[in-house]
């Protein structure tokens, strides 16, 4: 038997009677629970669609407290199985909602072209701060609208030219709180974390480290021929990229900060990163046990069983819907580029069962893109969203 907290018996209270709800509770409030105590109630057999981390989650919270039908599998395969469009009679559970935002995807398409009986959103971050990106979701819920009615009513948009092509870009929103009243009306829930619990001081710990001459150098000729790899920049993507790697991998600076600040405690830590090469090198700067969640999989065995372990986790992967809360320490090797990814990846330890103070470690190279992207993450934007806009100015 499941014992709620009264926030999540209060989110079951507000959606009953309704077949389609969304749970948009902040990371750490326990969706999983609320969602899956909503599909006992409905009684369908349930197909869950996660990330592949989140598979082994699913399938064990099911299997060790109910007995329901469950089928579990992620985004990246569902739309590869047309099977499930010959369903009908189930309850859809969507983990992490906000992975369909892009009504034009094969994986959105597919999910909306689904029949099910009854419909579970959740999310911590339904829209990354667009409400542009709501509309599949919407849709989901039974709200019939169509996008260009949604945009007309909510989204402010306007015109700029980009390389001689007209494009539209959002520049602000209108009517949020009608917006919010009539997804409430078609069952979602909205809940912040400070609105229920008292969660532990966070600490913003930013460490400036010195750039490097090859970093200046392709910054100046977007051209770097670099311990054996040409790295060309002749696009603003391209660019990009190498930056930051330069600000990464190649940055020998870096490095050796990660391993003074791995050799500082020997509480558990938990370090955010890009790309595979700075995996392959982070796990060779210590002999602590670690652990990690990537595309190439997950093991937290490490992580449960020593206190002083070391977890490796990309931000594709591992930043949204992992409790990680034993650990009180984040370091961001490098930043993403994604909002989203951001704010989600400080929940995983800042969430209920948290008791002590969080400290985040941005390990960031001075003077270089990552001081711009980290400017631009927190003011809750994407940092490639940034650029379009630049490239519109």
């Amino acid at each position: 038997m499941i014992k709620l907290y009264p926030h999540q018996e209060q989110s079951l209270i507000q959606t009953k009677n309704k077949n389609r709800v969304a749970y948009y509770l902040d990371m750490g409030l326990g969706k999983t629970f609320v969602a899956s105590e909503k599909a006992q109630e409905l009684n369908k057999p349930a197909l869950v669609v996660c990330q592949k981390s989140k598979i082994r989650d699913w399938v064990e919270h099911f299997r060790q407290n109910y007995n329901l039908s469950l089928t579990v599998i992620n985004y990246d395969l569902i739309w590869r199985r047309p099977k499930y469009l010959e369903w009908t009679d189930f309850t859809l559970i969507l983990d992490e909602s906000s992975l369909i935002k892009n009504e034009t995807a094969k994986r959105t398409k597919y999910i909306l072209g689904l029949h099910p009986a009854n419909v579970i959103l959740l999310s911590g971050t339904p829209t990354g701060g667009k409400y542009e990106k709501l509309w599949s979701q919407c849709r989901l819920l039974g709200w019939n609208i169509s996008k260009k009615l949604f945009y007309d009513h909510y989204i402010i948009t306007e015109t700029i030219e980009v390389g001689g092509f007209p494009i539209k870009k959002v520049v602000g929103y209108r009517n949020v709180d009608r917006l919010k009243h009539k997804l409430r009306q078609y069952g979602a829930v909205f809940m912040k974390t400070e609105d229920v619990f008292d969660l532990p001081e966070q600490v913003d710990i930013v460490m400036p480290i010195a750039v490097n001459k090859e970093y200046r150098r392709f910054k100046r000729d977007r051209y770097l021929v670099f311990e054996h790899v040409e790295l060309v920049g002749d696009t603003s993507l391209k660019q990009l990229l190498y930056e930051r790697q330069l600000c990464g991998q190649y940055n020998k600076n870096k490095i050796v900060a990660l391993k003074d600040l791995i050799e500082s405690t020997n509480d558990r830590m938990i370090i955010f990163y890009n790309f595979t090469a700075e995996f392959d090198i982070i796990k060779t700067l210590t002999d602590r046990p670690i652990s990690f969640i990537n595309g190439a999989g997950m093991n937290l065995t490490n992580y449960e069983n020593w206190s002083d372990s070391i977890t490796l986790v990309q931000y594709q992967a591992g930043a949204m819907g992992h409790n990680l809360e034993r650990g009180n320490i984040i370091v961001y090797f490098t930043p993403p580029l994604s909002s989203e990814l951001f704010e989600q990846s400080k929940k995983r330890i800042h969430r209920i069962g948290q008791t002590k103070p969080c400290f985040y470690y941005y390990l960031v190279i001075e003077k270089s893109v990552e001081e711009k992207i980290l400017d631009v993450l927190k003011q809750r934007q994407n940092f490639t969203d940034a650029l379009f806009k630049e490239a519109g100015d």
